[in-house]
């Protein structure tokens, strides 16, 4: 790259010094744009980020609160599944569009702007996050090969390992590879909700009336605990940090109408996938208050009594071999952006190139070795007790990921003419500080529930 190429993408005033080293700097800037063509054309060309993002919102640890919500309150709760996907929509945008104007990814951009000590800090609780994530991840792999084959959670837990394998494999064939793998697993997912929707036969008028707010929601205390289940969980940190990265695999023009262009492109894959994912979401809510809350079963928050259940209340056979396999499909599909977002955070805080293998390596087995154990001590009992854990250290973690973000693109030394025009950073605001409070109160629900 160029000096005068350095110049347009990093700036002159704002920060404090260029990034050394992209992360992911095996596949950056490896996918070419076509500078002429159709509008559909280019839109393709920048589609795949925006999925790879997606998984994040469909994984296993949110699989829990959708059937809970539906089970007990039928479609009341997708008015909050559709409003936390709007403020993800927002703030992935964000993230895009800090990664394209300053050429920079969240995690560098921490290491830029903060002290050491500081962005030390940053880097320790985003690997937790992560961590936490990929527990989850394994976990719903786990044991969705369970409900599949009958195997025993804990080889479900250990042949998760091998994954890694796969996502060594994908990355030496190109990241397009990679992208097109986490989309076809999407769209399996897709699959198995649209025909679980048509088995289950929901009410269309109940649904339509679920995606209208309802004050019952903040004036019912159960029904408001789950609904900030949905929403405190919504936007996975390490996502944020994923997504500033991997938008820089497009060679796209650097100078300001490219970058323009850029982030016009990466920001409709980014909402296209995104409302994919609040289908899924809404799917499992849909499915759950058809099947369950119609015939009076309220109690249903586990996965595991989810599919022992559809297929005798639906009379449908297979019904819950397809809530398996798209439980299988979420759990490897986010298997693979963890993994990734472990690397970018690991060489964008700390500027450490491990070799790929050795880095997913140790990735994997921070998520299996407790996963592991609490298997062998206790069983399904304790992995779902694990999959509440990696939520609220997901949470604990959010807000030091959507603060920084608000603030780098909404300051004009850092992002120029990208800088966030009044309405969106007021906005911006607004939704990390409701994330924020959210996320408190999840915390102190759940730790009064721990000791009482």
């Amino acid at each position: 790259m160029t000096n005068s190429e350095k110049d347009a993408l990093y700036g002159k005033t704002g920060w404090r010094s260029q990034p050394v080293r992209p992360s992911l700097s095996e596949v950056h800037r490896t996918l070419v744009v076509p500078q002429t063509g159709s509008f559909y054309r280019k839109v393709l060309a920048f589609a795949g980020p925006g999925f790879l993002v997606a998984v994040g919102y469909m994984d296993p640890g949110n699989w829990a609160t959708d059937l809970a919500g539906g089970s007990k309150y039928n479609y009341t709760l997708l008015s909050v599944i559709m409003i936390s996907n709007f403020m993800a929509i927002l703030l992935q945008s964000l993230s895009l569009k800090l990664g394209i104007a300053t050429g920079r990814d969240l995690a560098q951009a921490c290491r830029d702007h903060y002290s050491k000590p500081v962005s030390f800090f940053l880097w320790v609780i985003c690997e937790l996050a992560i961590a936490a994530c990929d527990l989850a991840e394994v976990i719903g792999s786990a044991i969705a090969l369970n409900l599949l084959f009958g195997l025993p959670l804990i080889w479900g837990v250990c042949i998760t390992a091998l994954d890694v394998l796969l996502i060594l494999l994908l990355q030496n064939k190109g990241f397009r590879h990679t992208e097109a793998l986490v989309i076809a697993l999407v769209l399996t997912i897709g699959a198995c909700f649209g025909l679980e929707i048509v088995f289950s036969r929901p009410d269309l008028l109940g649904i339509a009336k679920g995606f209208l707010p309802s004050p019952q929601i903040v004036m019912n205390p159960d029904m408001l605990y789950i609904a900030m289940g949905i929403l405190g969980a919504t936007v996975m940190p390490h996502n944020l940090y994923l997504h500033s990265s991997i938008v820089q695999t497009r060679v796209y023009e650097l100078n300001p109408h490219g970058k323009r262009e850029a982030i016009k492109f990466a920001t409709i894959d980014s909402t296209f996938a995104l409302m994919f994912a609040l289908f899924i979401n809404a799917a499992i809510l849909i499915v759950s208050a058809a099947t369950f809350y119609s015939r009076g079963r309220n109690d249903i928050a586990e996965i595991g009594d989810a599919y022992k259940l559809l297929t005798p209340l639906l009379g449908v056979t297979g019904a819950s071999s397809l809530f398996a396999i798209a439980l299988l499909a979420s759990g490897q599909n986010s298997t693979l952006t963890g993994t990734l977002a472990g690397q970018i955070v690991m060489e964008g805080f700390l500027n450490i190139r491990l070799k790929p293998w050795l880095r997913r390596l140790i990735t994997r087995l921070i998520a299996i070795i407790p996963a592991v154990i609490v298997t062998i001590i206790s069983g399904e009992t304790g992995t779902a007790k694990l999959l509440v854990l990696s939520q609220v250290i997901l949470s604990l973690q959010l807000s030091f990921a959507v603060f920084p973000l608000v603030m780098f693109t909404s300051d004009k030394l850092k992002m120029g003419e990208f800088a966030n025009p009044l309405w969106i950073k007021i906005l911006a605001w607004v939704v990390a500080v409701i994330i924020a409070s959210l996320n408190a109160w999840l915390l102190v629900q759940t730790f009064r529930g721990w000791f009482s």
